[in-house]
């Protein structure tokens, strides 16, 4: 599938950049696990990858759709307070507010999801910011 991102934020914004490195790395991880898979992901609903890989200063975890969305999440690797099913838990938050976004009969799939647009981001932003820890 197509490798672009519908939706990309980060906080503290100036490491923006390094992010998007980041998360378009773990692409080619997330498309290894999913390959190694193979037909077992078929008969999955959801498919939470788990850590994909650390770095010294982040982890970086993924979790893909039975519609091949691909969702990564970059967390602070000082964060101890974050364990597997909480990570889980917000990407199943992450897919619910995708899912009201695809329904939204004024989205095109394929368009970036931004907050502007009253009607289609705000509350995929909101959900999105409630879930991200602020960076002392």
């Amino acid at each position: 599938g197509a490798n672009y991102p519908l939706y990309i934020r980060s906080t503290p914004t100036e490491n923006e950049l390094k992010f998007h490195y980041m998360v378009h790395t773990s692409l080619d991880v997330v498309d290894e696990k999913i390959s190694a898979m193979g037909k077992a992901l078929v008969d999955q609903r959801e498919l939470y990858l788990g850590l994909l890989y650390p770095t010294e200063d982040y982890k970086v975890y993924g979790y893909v759709t039975n519609s091949k969305v691909k969702f990564v999440m970059v967390v602070d690797s000082s964060n101890t307070a974050l364990r597997d099913n909480e990570i889980r838990s917000m990407f199943r938050k992450l897919h619910n507010s995708y899912t009201d976004v695809m329904c939204n009969p004024f989205y095109n799939p394929g368009d970036r999801i931004q907050s502007r647009f009253v009607c289609l981001g705000r509350a995929f932003d909101n959900m999105v910011t409630s879930m991200m820890i602020p960076v002392c």
